[in-house]
C-alpha cells in the first residue's frame, strides 16, 4: 500500500470515529505549497454535512489524525486546507516496498489485440503512419506492463484498383527494372510506379478533354484506367500471370516495410492480408438477412438501417454481390475473436474514420455478438507540420525513412558539437546517434494526447532541454555516470532522515504503477511520457541541491545512490513503454 492509500484509509477511519460519517472521500494532494507538510487534505466536502467552518474542521481532523495514528508527525491548517506531515519512516518503508516490487506485474488474465499500421502496398510509410505505429506499439507495451496479454496485429491493404495501377505502370514503363537493379527501397520503388500511373493517366484525360469529351467521362474512358480495372478483374479471377506479378511487387513492398518497421522499433505478432479477408463477412450478411436484422433493396444490394441509433443506412453488399470495406471489417472481427482467445480488440486508426467504426460496432452488436462492447477505436488526430497539413499532391508528405534519417542526422550533429561522446568507438557513437534521434521523434509524438491533432517540429523535438526525449535520456545518462563513479554495492536500504526532494522522488516512484494503470485504461501513452518528464525534472532538482558522492554520512550516501538507481530503472522502463531505448553516455 502506498503512502497516499495509507492516508486515505486512516482518514476514513478517523472521519467515522469523530463524525460518524461513512463513505466520505476527501481529496489528498501532494503538498507543493510553501506551508509545512507532505500532503494537503481538502476538507470542504465536510463543511456542508457538518455545518461547520473549514478551519475548525481542519483543526479537528488534524488533531484526531495525529492522536489516533502514528502515521502523522504534525499538521497545520491554512484557509481550511489541512496540511499533514507524514512520519519519515513511512517514506523509507515505501521506498523499500517499491524497490522490492519493481519487476512484479499483477496479471489480469485477459488478452487484448491491438491493431495498428495497416498500410496500403502502393506507397511507402509517411509521417502519419509513424504516429499510428508509435501509438499502437506503445499502447501494446503499456497494456503488457499493466498485466494484460497482448497480441499486436496489422491488416495490410494488398489488393484493389490502387495496387493494379502500380502493377500496370510497372508493366508498361518499368522495362524489367527491380529494386535491386535501381537501388531503390522496395516500397518506394512500387510507390514510384503508382505516381507514374497517375502522371500518364492525367495525360490521357487531358488528351480526351482536348477532343471535346467531358472531364468526368474522360476519367472513365482513359485507356489506362480501363486496363487497370481489367487487371483487377483478372486478379479476382485468379489469372496466373497477374497473380505472379502481384506477388512479386508486393514482396518488394513488404521487404521495404519491414526495414522501416525495424528502424522504427515496432513489430507484430500477427499479420493479415486483405487479399485473404476481403471475401469474409458475406456469410454474416446472409445471417443478418435471415434474422431480419439487415434488409435487401430491389436492386439486390444489402443494407443495415441504423437510423434508430442516430446514424444512417449503411451499404454492406453491392447489387452485384461484391463486398465493401465494412463487409470485410465485420468478417475480420469475427475471425479474430474466433481464432484468438481475446477479450478486447483495439483499432488504432485516425479520427477521419470515427464514423466507420461507430457503424461497425453498432452492426456487430445488432448481429448479436456479445463481444461487440469490447471493440474500441483508438482514434487519433492528424499530424501537421509547422508549414501546415501534409499534402501528397503538393509533395509535402514526409516520408518515414527520410524523417528517421533526418532525426539521426540532427542528433549526430548536436551531440558531436557538444562533444558528449568523446572516447566512444565510432560504432558506439552511431548507435547513440540513432537512439537519441529516434527518442526525440518518438517522445515528441507520444507526449501529446492521442485524441489531439499535433504539430511535429523536428528541430524542437531534438533539443536537449525542456520536455523532450533527449533531455530525459541525458538525465538517465547522468545517473549512470554517477553510479559508475560510486563503484560501491549500494543495494542495502538504510533507515535515514529524508528531505523534501527525496520524499517527492519516492512519491513519484510510488505512482509509477498507478500511472501505467491509468495509461492502459485511457489508452494514452501521453500519461507515461509526462510522468517520466516529471520524474526527470524532480531528479534534476534533487541532484543540483544535494551532495551524493562526497557525503560523509555513509548511510545517507548509500540511500541516495539507491534512490538514483531506482530512478534510472524507472526512467528506462517508462521509456521502453514508449518504444524508446537508452544510452549510458551523452
Amino acid at each position: 500500500m502506498n503512502i497516499k492509500d495509507s492516508i486515505e484509509k486512516k482518514l476514513a477511519e478517523v472521519i467515522l470515529n469523530v463524525y460518524q460519517l461513512k463513505d466520505i472521500h476527501l481529496e489528498i494532494q501532494e503538498n507543493k505549497t510553501e506551508f509545512e507538510g507532505d500532503f494537503t487534505i481538502v476538507t470542504f466536502p465536510l463543511v456542508k454535512q457538518l455545518k461547520k467552518n473549514p478551519e475548525s474542521i481542519g483543526v479537528e481532523l488534524g488533531e484526531a489524525l495525529t492522536e489516533q495514528s502514528d502515521l502523522f508527525e504534525s499538521f497545520n491548517v491554512v484557509k481550511g486546507f489541512l496540511n499533514v506531515k507524514v512520519q519519515n519512516q513511512l517514506f523509507v518503508d515505501n521506498f523499500r516496498s517499491v524497490s522490492n516490487d519493481f519487476d512484479t506485474i499483477e496479471k489480469k488474465n485477459s488478452t487484448v489485440m491491438v491493431e495498428y499500421s495497416s498500410p496500403n502496398t502502393n506507397k511507402p510509410l509517411h509521417l502519419g503512419h509513424v504516429r499510428n505505429n508509435l501509438l499502437g506499439f506503445s499502447v501494446a507495451q503499456i497494456l503488457k506492463e499493466a498485466g494484460y496479454d497482448v497480441i499486436k496485429s496489422q491488416i495490410i491493404n494488398d489488393r484493389g484498383i490502387h495496387i493494379c495501377k502500380s502493377m500496370l505502370a510497372w508493366e508498361k514503363f518499368g522495362h524489367g527494372e527491380t529494386p535491386e537493379t535501381s537501388h531503390i527501397k522496395g516500397d518506394k520503388f512500387v510507390g514510384n510506379y503508382y505516381v507514374e500511373f497517375d502522371k500518364n493517366y492525367k495525360k490521357e484525360i487531358a488528351e480526351l478533354v482536348g477532343q471535346g469529351i467531358e472531364e468526368e467521362q474522360a476519367k472513365k474512358e482513359a485507356p489506362l484506367i480501363k486496363e487497370a480495372q481489367k487487371m483487377l478483374v483478372d486478379w479476382e479471377n485468379g489469372d496466373q500471370q497477374v497473380r505472379d506479378l502481384w506477388n512479386e511487387m508486393n514482396s518488394w513492398v513488404y521487404k521495404g516495410f519491414n526495414e522501416t518497421y525495424k528502424r522504427l522499433g515496432v513489430d507484430f505478432d500477427q499479420v493479415q492480408y486483405e487479399s485473404n479477408t476481403y471475401i469474409l463477412g458475406k456469410d454474416l450478411i446472409q445471417e443478418g438477412l435471415d434474422k431480419g436484422i439487415l434488409y435487401q433493396k430491389e436492386d439486390g444490394s444489402v443494407w443495415c438501417d441504423l437510423t434508430d441509433e442516430g446514424l444512417d443506412q449503411k451499404l454492406l453488399l453491392r447489387s452485384d454481390g461484391t463486398s465493401v470495406y465494412m463487409t470485410q471489417d465485420l468478417g475480420t472481427a469475427v475471425q479474430r475473436f474466433k481464432e484468438n482467445n481475446i477479450q478486447k480488440l483495439i483499432y488504432t486508426v485516425g479520427n477521419e474514420q470515427d464514423y466507420h467504426f461507430q457503424v461497425l460496432f453498432k452492426i456487430m452488436k445488432k448481429l448479436g455478438y456479445s463481444w461487440a462492447d469490447q471493440l474500441f477505436h483508438l482514434s487519433y488526430g492528424m499530424v501537421e507540420l509547422p508549414e501546415g497539413k501534409m499534402k501528397s499532391r503538393e509533395g509535402t508528405v514526409v516520408d518515414a525513412d527520410d524523417l528517421m534519417q533526418e532525426m539521426y542526422g540532427t542528433a549526430k550533429s548536436i551531440t558531436t558539437e557538444l562533444g558528449k561522446l568523446e572516447g566512444l568507438s565510432e560504432e558506439e557513437k552511431e548507435v547513440s546517434y540513432e537512439i537519441i534521434g529516434l527518442a526525440a521523434l518518438k517522445y515528441f509524438m507520444l507526449k501529446v494526447d492521442p485524441k489531439k491533432k499535433m504539430m511535429f517540429n523536428p528541430a524542437e523535438s531534438v533539443e536537449f532541454s525542456g520536455n523532450t526525449g533527449p533531455f530525459i535520456l541525458y538525465t538517465y545518462a547522468r545517473i549512470q555516470s554517477l553510479l559508475s563513479k560510486a563503484g560501491v554495492d549500494y543495494k542495502e536500504i538504510s533507515d535515514v532522515t529524508l528531505n523534501q526532494y527525496e520524499k517527492e522522488l519516492i512519491m513519484l516512484l510510488t505512482n509509477y504503477k498507478t500511472v501505467v494503470a491509468k495509461s492502459a485504461e485511457a489508452l494514452s501513452p501521453a500519461l507515461v511520457a509526462n510522468y517520466v518528464y516529471d520524474l526527470v525534472k524532480s531528479y534534476n532538482s534533487f541532484y543540483q541541491s544535494n551532495i551524493i558522492l562526497k557525503l560523509e554520512d555513509e548511510k545517507l550516501k548509500q540511500f541516495r545512490l539507491n534512490l538514483s538507481d531506482l530512478i534510472a530503472k524507472t526512467i528506462k522502463k517508462s521509456l521502453a513503454l514508449l518504444g524508446i531505448g537508452t544510452v549510458d553516455r551523452m
